[in-house]
């Protein structure tokens, strides 16, 4: 896809405070550091029109992205460990969770998980939520730079065992080498509907 326009929308945690569009809304999930703003400013290509943090658990709202006027990007909340107050993660994961469930014009998830890491058990309780709401799924394996291109289909088999569920091929992503950029474009195209 070619970007001529990529900019920040607005951002927030109820269903009123989401931007009123028809667009399609393709959502980034994955657990905290999992490299979920690093891919979209790859996709983008762009440096930092979102956020990126070392410390995990830095997104704590759904944040909207419009690209090329026709199509939002969705950058949702981290999973897992966060140093944030208890009542904040709870805040942005019930605002996930109602985002999943009711948003309309949401037509693909892209769900990252790290190649060097089995998934966790709120990897499985996430992927069994997005299963359980009919949702369009893409796995999206990322960091793929750290495992070698031989070691890549034993590291999918080894995550797929722990999926329980229909498992889309992945797409093997690195943020470094931009690996996967236009793989997962591809897909991304293919869902929407002009």
């Amino acid at each position: 896809m070619i970007i001529r326009s990529a900019e920040f929308v607005k951002s927030g945690l109820k269903a009123a405070h989401f931007p009123k569009t028809s667009f399609p809304e393709i959502a980034f999930a994955g657990r905290s550091n999992v490299g979920k703003s690093s891919l979209i400013n790859t996709l983008l290509r762009r440096k930092s029109l979102v956020r990126t943090s070392r410390r995990p658990g830095q997104t704590r709202t759904l944040n909207f992205f419009l690209i090329n006027d026709n199509v939002m990007l969705v950058d949702l909340p981290g999973y897992g460990f966060s140093r944030a107050p208890k009542e904040v993660i709870d805040t942005y994961q019930e605002a996930t969770s109602t985002y999943l469930k009711k948003r309309t014009n949401l037509v693909l998830v892209v769900l990252l998980l790290d190649i060097r890491r089995v998934p966790s058990n709120e990897d499985k309780a996430f992927f069994h939520l997005i299963q359980s709401c009919g949702r369009n799924t893409l796995i999206v394996l990322t960091k793929s730079d750290t495992v070698g291109r031989g070691s890549w289909g034993k590291s999918w088999s080894e995550i797929a065992k722990d999926l329980d569920g229909p498992q889309p091929n992945p797409i093997f992503f690195s943020a470094k080498t931009g690996q996967g950029r236009d793989e997962i474009w591809a897909e991304i195209e293919g869902r929407l509907k002009y």
